[in-house]
């Protein structure tokens, strides 16, 4: 019998690569953008010198000089196995920190499957065991799924356990959720987070709130050298409120990297980066002074300058305290200018639908 017109079955139309939702990455790393841009809040000299032993290990030293709080020395470690499966991915990965005091913090990431990741973190204060915690990550095409238990004890009956979720909901739009579990002797509880993410081509807006409060950053990318940031906090417990704005200029013809900040309790910090040309020894140094009661906060940049010899010699030298105000004061103010427009409108808009 010959073939009825219409009744014959069309193939289906596969799914072509454009029409699919993207991974929307994990809860974690909701906020991931707008943090990286706040300097890493230190008083004084940091020097690292990182040293590649071969291209699966490498070795890095890092020392910190201050006046305020204590002087420390880290040595680590990191070791990237043989299953590469990108171009910036390889599994297994160890990491490993070391300070002066006999303190470790190891990391171990490995990729079981394809979708599945796994890591075990643990960290030791001196000689005694602080805690360890195991992640597992599942990946699907528009979706991750992630379950954290963190020092669980079964003797005792305590630990903490974090279960994440996110979904993408059109390739701009990803939902998701968070629920952490704690118990102990005496008391056990949940908390939940529910957490919405909406990117842009040079934007990216995340809202989290839950029964502990709310978290939003704003992320913008103005130019290939200049990114700003807003973030506002609101807590539930403390009952306070705070908004602090970042960014971040990067210079790569001259190796420099600026970060600063500024936040509603009129706390300034900002962080020099300046890397050497073999692009394994790089200094950073900064400020974050604390303001007092009954005192106007001033900052006046860092008391010692970094000066790396040809010698190989490291010479930690006092500066007069109008020359490194004057030097910050004219590195920072052209980059506040530019930034003020893309900072102010996030703000106010955070606050008058949060607040």
């Amino acid at each position: 019998m010959p073939p009825v017109a219409g009744l014959t079955p069309t193939p289906d139309k596969k799914e072509t690569q454009e029409d699919r939702l993207p991974n929307p990455g994990t809860f974690e790393e909701c906020h991931r953008k707008c943090k990286e841009l706040f300097p890493i809040q230190m008083e004084g000299v940091k020097l690292t010198v990182n040293k590649g032993l071969s291209n699966y290990f490498q070795v890095n030293h890092t020392i910190s000089l201050s006046t305020i709080g204590e002087s420390n020395y880290h040595f680590g470690a990191t070791y990237v196995g043989t299953k590469q499966l990108g171009p910036t991915e390889a599994f297994p990965v160890l990491v490993g920190d070391l300070d002066n005091s006999g303190s470790l913090n190891a990391q171990i990431i490995h990729q079981v499957v394809n979708n599945i990741r796994t890591k075990i973190a643990l960290q030791t204060q001196q000689s005694k065991f602080v805690n360890w915690q195991m992640d597992t990550e599942y990946r699907g095409e528009d979706f991750t799924a992630a379950l954290t238990m963190g020092n669980p004890d079964i003797l005792v009956g305590s630990g903490i356990l974090v279960a994440h979720y996110m979904q993408s909901i059109t390739p701009s739009l990803a939902l998701g959720g968070e629920l952490v579990y704690h118990r102990r002797p005496g008391e056990e509880g949940t908390v939940m987070s529910l957490a919405g993410r909406y990117t842009a081509p040079n934007w990216t807006a995340t809202l989290t709130l839950g029964q502990a409060g709310a978290h939003a950053t704003y992320y913008h990318k103005a130019n290939d050298q200049l990114q700003v940031g807003v973030e506002f906090e609101a807590s539930a417990r403390m009952q306070d409120t705070s908004v602090s704005f970042a960014y971040q200029l990067d210079l790569p013809k001259a190796n420099l990297l600026f970060k600063g900040s500024v936040d509603s309790n009129w706390i300034v910090g900002a962080t020099l980066e300046k890397k050497a040309a073999s692009s394994s020894t790089h200094s950073s140094h900064g400020s974050f002074p604390q303001p007092q009661e009954k005192q106007i906060p001033v900052w006046l940049g860092p008391d010692y300058w970094l000066t790396l010899c040809s010698s190989s010699e490291l010479v930690v030298s006092p500066l007069h305290p109008d020359l490194l105000a004057s030097l910050y004061l004219l590195t920072s103010l052209p980059v506040f200018l530019l930034a003020l427009p893309h900072l102010l409108l996030p703000g106010f808009i955070l606050m008058f639908i949060l607040i």
